[in-house]
């Protein structure tokens, strides 16, 4: 028998491929201890050369909190204490491919060199917990150069302009067609200039990929610039990008081509819509579930992976119904009619995933799951530590953080690691 410390099963071991010490977490939080009885929500999904160890997911949430386009400490420690808990993704927020694509002044940007290494410093933490980064690249369009919510709302002004670092007089969009009367005029792109963005996109999508992350989501959903252009409401072109769908899906595809071009083969590609603009009501076109199924159907030619189902944010007329389980029933009806044709399209669900049953139902095998991925947002605001308790009211025992492991539930269900 070996002496105290010296053997290899003794050691502390570090966390492979990271800069810094950090005990690994092997298997990461949030795996179950026995896959084999555990329930769809905790089994691994592969996409490419990428394995999930569950199907939660922390979806994209804007913190207005970025220096310059340049993630700060605060997102270290906020991106930081998600990953600790285990869920099989995260997705970095909203990321502007240029600095008038922005939300905010404040928001994220990956439109130069100088941003890589910050975010470097978050994927490098997430990949030590043994979870998987991505990032979503998008273009805020009509609905930029607007103040943080908390600043907005206190004083009941939605647009940032030059004074606060905003650029009013510089904000873009398909047409000439503002969000609300409180959102900037935007300027209508040229043809010229959606080509230079199409660009600009796959630029960003490289400087992703130097950053460190696994998979990258392009946004085209919330009434931002790709959801502007996809929709009827926003888009009033009348050349090739406007009119048709086919034409009003160009923008999406040469971006989502774009980007495929420049990044791994072994690299998912997300694209993330709204499946409805909730604007059925008031009887004139609108993007809705239909041509969301019908994006759906072509976009694995294009490179997608996975579709990322989310709805509304267009319009400032939308009639949402009643029911929580509305973006659900959306991701439902899309993934029916696409195994109806043989298409195994990966699709995200997300919108009031909040309890346990909830996420255990939207992606519960069958020919009926809503979804193959929960992705939760607000959720994780309220409870960094969502995916243990998930698992524990789920009766799923699951590996928890090395440090924290101390703290887990007295009813370990029986099995340990």
């Amino acid at each position: 028998m070996g002496s105290i410390g010296t053997s290899s099963n003794l050691d502390n071991t570090p966390a492979p491929g990271v800069p810094f010490y950090t005990p690994a977490q092997n298997p990461p939080a949030g795996t179950p201890v026995d896959k084999a009885s555990a329930p769809t929500l905790f089994q691994p999904l592969r996409m490419r050369s990428v394995e999930l160890h569950n199907r939660i997911v922390v979806s994209p949430m804007c913190q207005y909190s970025a220096d310059n386009g340049h993630l700060t400490d605060y997102h270290l420690v906020h991106l930081g204490q998600l990953a600790l808990h285990g869920p099989g993704l995260i997705i970095v927020e909203a990321t502007a491919v240029e600095p008038r694509g922005r939300i905010s002044p404040q928001d994220s940007g990956l439109w130069q060199d100088s941003q890589i290494a910050p975010l470097r410093r978050v994927t490098d933490f997430i990949h030590s917990q043994g979870v998987k980064a991505a990032i979503q690249i998008a273009h805020a369009g009509r609905k930029a150069s607007t103040l943080a919510p908390w600043i907005g709302g206190t004083a009941n002004k939605t647009v940032a302009d030059e004074s606060v670092g905003g650029w009013p007089n510089d904000v873009v969009g398909p047409s000439a067609i503002p969000f609300h009367d409180d959102h900037a005029l935007p300027k209508e792109l040229t043809t010229q200039e959606i080509k230079k963005l199409v660009q600009k996109f796959a630029e960003a999508a490289k400087r992703a990929v130097e950053a460190g992350f696994d998979v990258i989501e392009i946004h085209g959903a919330h009434g931002y610039l790709i959801n502007e252009f996809l929709s009827p409401l926003s888009n009033k072109r009348t050349d090739e990008y406007g009119g048709s769908f086919e034409n009003r899906i160009r923008f999406a595809r040469e971006v989502t081509e774009a980007v495929r071009a420049v990044i791994p083969e072994t690299m998912p590609l997300w694209l993330r819509v709204s499946g409805t603009e909730w604007m059925e009501w008031a009887g004139q076109p609108s993007w809705t579930v239909e041509e969301t199924t019908k994006l759906a159907k072509l976009i694995p030619s294009w490179g997608i992976d996975v579709l990322d189902i989310s709805s509304g944010g267009n319009s400032f007329e939308q009639q949402f119904p009643d029911s929580k389980s509305f973006q659900i029933d959306i991701g439902r009806t899309v993934r029916k009619a696409l195994r109806a044709e043989g298409i195994n399209l990966t699709i995200g669900s997300v919108g009031f995933i909040t309890d346990a049953q909830i996420a255990h139902d939207v992606v519960q095998e069958g020919p009926e799951a809503a979804a193959d991925l929960a992705l939760v947002a607000r959720q994780f605001l309220r409870e960094p530590e969502w995916v243990l308790r998930v698992a524990h009211e789920l009766k799923v025992a699951v590996k928890w953080p090395n440090q924290y492991s101390r703290a887990g539930p007295r009813t370990d269900f029986g099995k340990k690691y």
